[in-house]
Parts: structure tokens; C-alpha cells; sequence
């Protein structure tokens, strides 16, 4: 009898079994928690759906809705259009500087919206460096503001995320196909848009996706350059934080309404993607050739280098505003230290925090995806269904619905986390554990079972065969998902926004709050820190697996 139990509850049961408790704990219960109170009276508490009615009845917030709608899909359309091209021709041609420019894209990339945001106020704000030179012209400068500076920046800051998607479905593409339309008589164009385009279009959808999803979730830049512009992230927090006017639950029913948005089109992606998808071996790998026309060569080369200029000028202005003379809010002639003082003398518990939190975030995150990939691949079962479906939300949840998802959840006993570090790394794993969950389970279908069998046919028991061979193959996927990890925890802030204290402000927040404050000089020493290290963890993670490539 005890030894029957003994086999029932061997390492992998007993380890379904935790993990599925501490995401339902965790993550199904939050979750349950925000739709119970989007259906609930403020006042009496009662079942209703008189929140909702509210949302879709006033202008005021169903217009709120139409626009966040609007600009995602202007965003993603010219997002594709940027990124697309310039993956397709990096991929097809020989060019000059293509390492640099691949890491110029990708740090543009993972820096955070905002401080795009922030470096073009500097630019092209009512006092901006280049609004000035325009006006001097005689010329009406351009305003950074409104729904046209959201989408500017918006572009500039998403556009890699298609640009590394298509350019990782081109390289899985059989070369073969192409040559053979291209001797069929199929011209360029024809050939793009019959050939190329089909065969890439599940990975095209899926990117076009997580831009979609991550433009309608921004929080930082309609904050920034919105001036009274009301979308569905920043409804989320100002009606949250009128709480005492009772608009708690009401704050809970919007952001009920932007899970159920990103979830349709989820669940439309993935329809079509399944629809469309094909296994493909790629025997002979597109290999980039020579252009044929110089002019051509001189226009694209031109084109993308202008592309990753224009994509990094925030860091560029973060990083000289660092460095300039301060006095008060002014920016004064001459370069100097004093911004960067000011961070390490006033300022550092933002610095400590960002590194410790997001250290501890990632070592659970590294520990939970190799368990969590290995039992949704490996040890399938109802309690590896639900565990495997559960992680699936953090794809679909906008940070400042996760963060007032774990306020409303865990702000009483037997929980009572609100203000506390703990809250700000529960929000960090949660929200970023999909990127080394993914890439782990990605890499677990590429090791053969075989191998942990021959181990243990050798008299090696399964739990010792995981931990020294499975989890040694597996570092590679794990790695690349955690510097993706990593990096996007330190530049966090929608969720972190919603759930920080005094005491656990982190340097996202901190650069945010300088901007408000327009103390642009410690915003640009924060900021700049903020960039080194997202270079330096890219640098490292280069160098330590050997890649060229941070995959997505």
C-alpha cells in the first residue's frame, strides 16, 4: 500500500500538483477576483451589470474604447509595413553593418515606450530642440501630443517585434521554392506576394499580434503625450485610483473589457494560424545574395540605416540629457555629472530595487519555466491541461490590468500584499514568465525522450536524469527566454505603476515620475542606466551561448 503510494506521488505528481496550486493561488484567483468585482455593485455589493452599461452607454469611455482600437490598428499596420520590408531585405542581401544594425533594432526594441516618448517631448515638445530650429524657419513645427505622437512612437518602438518575427520565418524557408517560381518567369514582386508571403504569414500574424496587443496595453506613452486623451490603459488607472468616488469595480469591469478584446484576437490568430500552418525543412536556408543594381543596394542601405537612427534617437537624447548642466528644471550649457550624483545620492533605492526585484523575479521564473515546460511536454495529465492553459493568460493581460488585478486580489489577509516588494515580483513573474516559458518548451521538442531513457536503462532514476542531462540541454532556450525576461522586468512599469510604495519604486517608475516632475536631467541618467544594463545583459548573453540573435 505505501509503496503504491509511493509511485502515485513521485516527483513529477507532487510537482503538477504544487505548481497548479500556486498559479491558481496566484493567477486564477486574481483573475476571479477582477471579473467578480467588474459584475458588482460599488455600493451594496449586489450581482450587476450596471458597470458595464455605464462603460458602453457614456461616450465619454466607449469613444475611450474606439480609440485604443484605432490606434493599435494603425500602429500594427504600419508596424508590418516598416518591419516586414526591412526583415525581407536584410534576409535576401548581402549588407554592410548588419550585426549593428540587428542590435540597434533590438535595443530600441526593449527599451520602454515612454522614454521614447520623453526623448521626442525633447525633441519636438512645445520647447524641443528641433521645434525651435523648425520655428526659426518660419515653419509651424509639428506637435509631438495627441493621438499622432502616440502612434509615432508607438511605431518606432514596436516595428522589431515584425522586423524579428519575419526575420525568423525567413530563415526557416526552403530557398528552393523561390528558385523555383523565379524559374517559372514569377518577377520580385509576384514572387513576395504568391510565394514568400503565404509561407510566412502564421509567424507574420502571430507578430502582428503581440504588436496589437502591446500597443492597446501601453500605459507610459498616453500618459506622457496623451494630454487628457483618454484610452482604455489609462482609464484603467485613473478610474481605479478615484476609489474613493467608487469607481473601483468600475476600473474592474474596463479591464475585464480588454481581456476579453486581446483574447478574441487571440483566439482569431490562432484559428487562422492553424489554418495556415505546414511543417517545412528547410534543406536549403535562403543564403542573402548580392544586390543587382548598385541603386537599389545605395536606396535600401539608406533606408534601413535610417530606419535604426531614427529607432534609436531616444537613447541618444536620453543619454546626452544625462550629461548636461542642470539648474532646477533647465538645462544649462556644458556637460557634467551632476544628474547622475543626484540618482546615486537621492535616488538609489530605485537603482537596488530594479536589480534585486528583478533578480529574484528571474530566478523563479527560470525554476518555474524548466518545471512547468517540462510537465506540459513531457508528463501530460488534466492537472498539466489546466497548468498548460493558465499560462497562456500572461500573453493576453495588459500590465495595468495585472496590476490592479493583484491590488484587488491580495490587499486583504490572508494576502495582504499591496505595497510590498513581494506584490511588485509577483507582478514580474507573472507578466513575464511566458518569454523563458516559451522558449524553454521550444527547446524540450527538440531533445529526444530517448535520451533520458538511455540514462535510466543505465540506473540513473528520472529526477537525477532531469536535473544533469534534460535541464543542461535545455539551458540554451532557457537563456535566450531569460534575457528576454530580464530585460523587459528592469524596464517594466505599467503593472509595477499600479502596485508600487515609496519603499519599492523602481527605475521605471522613477524615470516616469522625473518626466511629470520635468526633471529631465536625473530622467536621463536613470533612463541611460536602464539602456547600459539592457545592452550589457544582451552583450553577455551573446557571449555566453554562442548566438547572434535574440529570438522572440
Amino acid at each position: 500500500m505505501v509503496n503504491k503510494l509511493k509511485k502515485k506521488l513521485d516527483f513529477w505528481v507532487v510537482s503538477s500538483i504544487v505548481v497548479a496550486v500556486v498559479l491558481g493561488i496566484f493567477l486564477a484567483y486574481p483573475l476571479f477576483s477582477l471579473l467578480i468585482r467588474a459584475f458588482r455593485d460599488s455600493g451594496t455589493g449586489a450581482v450587476t451589470m450596471a458597470n458595464f452599461v455605464k462603460f458602453f452607454s457614456k461616450k465619454y469611455y466607449f469613444k475611450g474604447l474606439i480609440k485604443s482600437l484605432n490606434i493599435s490598428v494603425i500602429v500594427t499596420i504600419f508596424s508590418t509595413l516598416i518591419g516586414g520590408p526591412l526583415a525581407y531585405v536584410m534576409s535576401s542581401y548581402k549588407f554592410k553593418g548588419k550585426r549593428a544594425l540587428d542590435i540597434m533594432i533590438i535595443v530600441s526594441l526593449l527599451s520602454p515606450p515612454f522614454i521614447g516618448a520623453y526623448s521626442w517631448v525633447m525633441l519636438l515638445g512645445r520647447s524641443g530642440l528641433l521645434s525651435k530650429l523648425i520655428a526659426a524657419l518660419g515653419i509651424t513645427p509639428p506637435t509631438i501630443y495627441g493621438v499622432g505622437g502616440i502612434i509615432f512612437v508607438l511605431v518606432l518602438k514596436l516595428y522589431p517585434f515584425i522586423y524579428i518575427y519575419v526575420k525568423g520565418a525567413l530563415q526557416k524557408i526552403d530557398a528552393s521554392l523561390i528558385e523555383a517560381s523565379e524559374s517559372l518567369g514569377c518577377g520580385q514582386i509576384r514572387k513576395i506576394f504568391t510565394v514568400v508571403l503565404p509561407l510566412i504569414l502564421p509567424t507574420l500574424l502571430a507578430g502582428m499580434l503581440i504588436v496589437f496587443m502591446t500597443a492597446i496595453a501601453d500605459f507610459g506613452t498616453p500618459m506622457v503625450l496623451g494630454e487628457g486623451i483618454n484610452l482604455l490603459a489609462t482609464m484603467v488607472y485613473t478610474e481605479y485610483i478615484n476609489e474613493i468616488g467608487g469607481n473601483a469595480n468600475f476600473s474592474a469591469a474596463i479591464a475585464v473589457i480588454m481581456v476579453v478584446v486581446t483574447l478574441i484576437l487571440f483566439i482569431f490568430q490562432n484559428v487562422v494560424v492553424n489554418r495556415l500552418s505546414f511543417t517545412m525543412s528547410a534543406l536549403k536556408p535562403m543564403q542573402p545574395k548580392e544586390f543587382k543594381k548598385r541603386s537599389v543596394s545605395v536606396a535600401c542601405h539608406a533606408v534601413a540605416w535610417l530606419v535604426a537612427i531614427v529607432s534609436m534617437i531616444p537613447n541618444i537624447v536620453v543619454l546626452i540629457t544625462s550629461f548636461l548642466k542642470t539648474e532646477g528644471k533647465m538645462f544649462r550649457q556644458g556637460f557634467s555629472l551632476e544628474s547622475y550624483k543626484k540618482v546615486f545620492s537621492t535616488l538609489g533605492r530605485p537603482v537596488v530595487n530594479t536589480y534585486l526585484f528583478g533578480i529574484i523575479a528571474l530566478l523563479i521564473i527560470v525554476g518555474l519555466s524548466i518545471i512547468i515546460s517540462y510537465l506540459s511536454t513531457r508528463k501530460k495529465s488534466k492537472i498539466t491541461a489546466f497548468i498548460d492553459t493558465i499560462t497562456m493568460f500572461p500573453y493576453i493581460l495588459p500590465g495595468a490590468v495585472l496590476g490592479l488585478t493583484l491590488l484587488m486580489a491580495f490587499n486583504k489577509p490572508p494576502f495582504s500584499l499591496s505595497g510590498t516588494a513581494a506584490i511588485i515580483i509577483l507582478a514580474f513573474v507573472i507578466r513575464r514568465m511566458p518569454y523563458t516559458l516559451r522558449s524553454s518548451a521550444a527547446i524540450l521538442h527538440q531533445i529526444s525522450p530517448s535520451i533520458e531513457e538511455a540514462s535510466i536503462s543505465l540506473g540513473c532514476n528520472p529526477v537525477k536524469t532531469f536535473f544533469k542531462i534534460t535541464v543542461r540541454m535545455m539551458m540554451p532556450g532557457v537563456l535566450s527566454g531569460a534575457v528576454l525576461s530580464w530585460v523587459t522586468i528592469i524596464n517594466e512599469l505599467a503593472a509595477s505603476f499600479m502596485l508600487y510604495s515609496a519603499k519599492t519604486t523602481t527605475m521605471s517608475i522613477t524615470v516616469y515620475q522625473q518626466i511629470i516632475r520635468m526633471e529631465f536631467g536625473t530622467a536621463g541618467a536613470v533612463a541611460t542606466i536602464l539602456t547600459l544594463t539592457t545592452v550589457i545583459s544582451l552583450m553577455i548573453f551573446f557571449k555566453v551561448t554562442g548566438n547572434t540573435e535574440v529570438n522572440i
